[in-house]
């Protein structure tokens, strides 16, 4: 890769940094696009991260930052505006700086979730969405399948409070949606959502009861250690459409490149072009 005096940066910050994927699947596409930009990997433990964020937009070649843990919620403090889909879902995992030096946050891992969904025809405005877990990811699920018009959503998390604390944030900024908040029996909805780490090891319990999954709902996952994790496996053996979860993670990365002002691209041209064996 050329990196010259005019190469924007994007730092890619969190810690630990070893697991990070997004550099290997960026940077490629970078390079084969011709365009003059590098995701820089950044391990920065929580003590130095607000200085780090405010001294890398400092730099005049910066274009933006993809943040992940721990920092997600931390940087809510950090941003002179936050999108609807940040407020919801209580972190941020994009920033970037406005005309006027402003840090502006969005958050990408519920849109490139819906992105998915909507690619595979299902239509979310009315949908019925139930999302089992309400951790980080869950929640920024949630605020995006709000934001994409759903009827009713349903939340179910083992840490009831949690469930709650999201659904208080739901009614406040999508006052028409129903919010559910307790079960997470999935009888019924269009859309069957497994936002927890459920699928990550070989014995885990599935995340819900699959027998009563209606054969026409849609089944969406987060975990990616396996494409076709047992609940998905599950779904699909009782006629249900289901969406694997590096899907969330080659669709958010379009988002994210419109969003810091880049040539955007397709998840299948960023699949073909990533080097995740690196």
């Amino acid at each position: 890769m050329h990196i010259d005096g005019h190469t924007g940066l994007i730092a890619h910050i969190g810690f630990p940094t070893h697991t990070f994927k997004s550099p290997l699947i960026y940077n490629p596409y970078f390079e084969s696009a011709g365009i003059n930009a590098l995701v820089v990997p950044m391990g920065c433990r929580p003590a130095h991260f607000p200085a780090l964020l405010r001294s890398f937009f400092a730099l005049e070649n910066a274009v933006g930052a993809l943040i992940t843990m721990p920092h997600k919620v931390t940087t809510l403090e950090l941003l002179d505006e936050a999108s609807v889909a940040v407020q919801v879902a209580g972190s941020c995992n994009a920033v970037r700086r406005d005309a006027d030096g402003r840090l502006v946050g969005d958050m990408f891992d519920g849109e490139g979730f819906v992105r998915g969904l909507r690619r595979k025809g299902l239509p979310l405005p009315g949908a019925r969405a139930l999302v089992v877990g309400c951790g980080g990811v869950g929640c920024a699920i949630a605020a995006s399948l709000a934001g994409a018009g759903v009827g009713t959503l349903a939340l179910f998390d083992p840490r009831t409070a949690s469930a709650e604390a999201l659904a208080t944030r739901l009614r406040q900024h999508h006052p028409a949606l129903q919010v559910w908040v307790g079960s997470k029996d999935p009888q019924g909805f269009d859309l069957v959502v497994n936002a927890t780490p459920l699928g990550m090891n070989a014995d885990d319990p599935l995340p819900l009861d699959v027998d009563r999954l209606s054969p026409g709902s849609f089944v969406g996952e987060v975990v990616m250690k396996a494409e076709m994790t047992p609940l998905l496996e599950a779904a699909r053996a009782r006629g249900c459409t289901v969406q694997v979860g590096t899907d969330m993670l080659f669709e958010q990365i379009p988002a994210y490149l419109s969003f810091f002002g880049l040539p955007t691209t397709t998840p299948e041209v960023l699949r073909a072009g990533a080097r995740l064996a690196g």
